[in-house]
């Protein structure tokens, strides 16, 4: 199994428990679009994964993933719903900030290497 299939089980798993907390009845159609966005919003993630075998999502690991859903408070709930359309604007300004970063050792890389024999100009 490799690391994608393992994650994807974990979903399952966590999915079938989450919709339980809520009292959610969800049938397969649903079930399967909800997976089918998870794949879609970590695709990357679940792409590498690919390359890594895996025998399976650890059993403890799972367990206290579960454990963690169980305890969610409805405020929590809340706070988890209003920050899921905020993580791809706060992953954006990431980049942004990477990529000036980034423009800033450039800036200082040819600066230091910049000859000044001549006095420059």
């Amino acid at each position: 199994m490799t690391g994608r299939d393992a994650l994807l089980k974990a979903f399952d798993r966590l999915f079938d428990k989450a919709a339980h907390k809520l009292s959610v009845q969800c049938d397969e159609e649903q079930r399967t679009e909800a997976k089918q966005r998870f794949e879609e919003r970590f695709s990357t993630l679940l792409d590498a994964l690919k390359q890594l075998e895996l025998r399976d999502v650890p059993e403890e690991a799972l367990q206290g993933m579960e454990d963690a859903i169980e305890k969610l408070s409805p405020a929590d709930l809340v706070a988890l719903l209003a920050s899921v359309p905020l993580v791809s604007q706060a992953q954006e300004m990431l980049r942004l900030l990477a990529y000036r970063a980034a423009e800033q050792r450039l800036l200082d890389h040819y600066i230091r290497n910049a000859d000044d024999r001549y006095g420059g100009s």
